[in-house]
């Protein structure tokens, strides 16, 4: 589309413009349905980017520490652990490791048996802190050692809760993106209800422009001019709106868990923008499509 097409469509044509009813029940349903669509659109690009980051850091975090339970008797427990540690020190991809203090033990049995548990009188086994490099070690190879060396060693890599956490992560973030496809396809089906009922509620209009000479594409531009401004000015305040809420969310914090941090970050705050376009590119093409038919009925 050349600059005086885009002009054009911009301002538009007063004679055309007068086909689609300036005011009405369409072009407050437009207005309203681009602003709602547009303000869950956001929310919903909010969560999948907030999903894909959650996933990353969980990923990452779980896949880099290890857990080494060191389940033997009191008068052994010492002697394991040191025979432990000096292993992991010895084994390639380990990056460190280190044994919890019995306050940091009891600071996270804490939550379920609460605060000032004896460990002493429990059988409660020494934990061991294993911290991966970057190029990783063999958990295969690093259990059949520790099960010769240290009989009461258990290696817990955290496979059987990181998977299911990434899934579910991942799976948040799709649905999230399916939501957005739903919005636009719920975007588009309204605009051309609203289209089809201004047509029609125009047919006599139409039919006079015909008989003095009017071509359907010049009558189905007024349309799509009208329809496509109003879905862009309605999916604008939306947006506005969504991005608004989106900042009054709570941000990142360990003690919030999933629950913050749902909002944009970086360049993402630039990702909202584009709602707008989109909405205005859905109800382009949705009314384009909608009022070629309607006309080709009306012949």
């Amino acid at each position: 589309m050349s600059k005086g097409n885009i002009r054009s469509f911009l301002l538009g044509d007063a004679q055309a413009d007068r086909v689609v009813p300036p005011s009405g029940f369409t072009a407050q349903l437009t207005l309203f349905v681009s602003g709602a669509m547009a303000f869950l659109a956001v929310f919903a690009l909010a969560l999948s980017l907030a999903s894909g980051r959650l996933a990353d850091r969980w990923a990452s975090e779980l896949a880099r520490s290890a857990t080494l339970r060191i389940n033997a008797p009191a008068d052994q427990r010492a002697a394991q652990t040191e025979a432990a540690l000096k292993i992991l020190k010895q084994t390639p991809g380990v990056a460190s490791a280190r044994a919890l203090s019995a306050e940091e033990q009891a600071a996270l049995l804490a939550p379920w048996f609460g605060a000032g548990l004896p460990l002493e009188d429990l059988p409660v086994p020494q934990l061991i802190e294993v911290i991966e490099a970057e190029i990783g070690y063999d958990a295969a190879g690093l259990r059949l050692r520790l099960g010769a060396e240290v009989p009461g060693a258990v290696l817990d890599d955290h496979t059987r809760w990181r998977k299911p956490l990434v899934d579910a992560a991942n799976s948040l973030r799709r649905l999230a993106l399916v939501s957005v496809l739903l919005i636009g396809g719920a975007t588009a089906a309204m605009i051309t209800l609203a289209a089809h009922a201004a047509l029609a509620a125009n047919a006599q209009v139409i039919e006079v422009l015909r008989l003095v000479g009017a071509r359907d594409r010049y009558i189905a531009g007024a349309f799509v001019r009208r329809f496509t401004l109003r879905a862009l000015i309605g999916a604008g305040v939306g947006t506005a709106l969504g991005l608004g809420g989106v900042m009054l969310l709570p941000e990142a914090s360990d003690e919030g868990g999933f629950l913050t941090g749902l909002g944009f970050q970086g360049l993402g705050w630039l990702l909202p923008l584009l709602v707008p376009l989109l909405g205005a590119a859905v109800a382009f093409a949705a009314t384009w499509t909608a009022a070629r038919r309607k006309l080709k009925g009306l012949a």
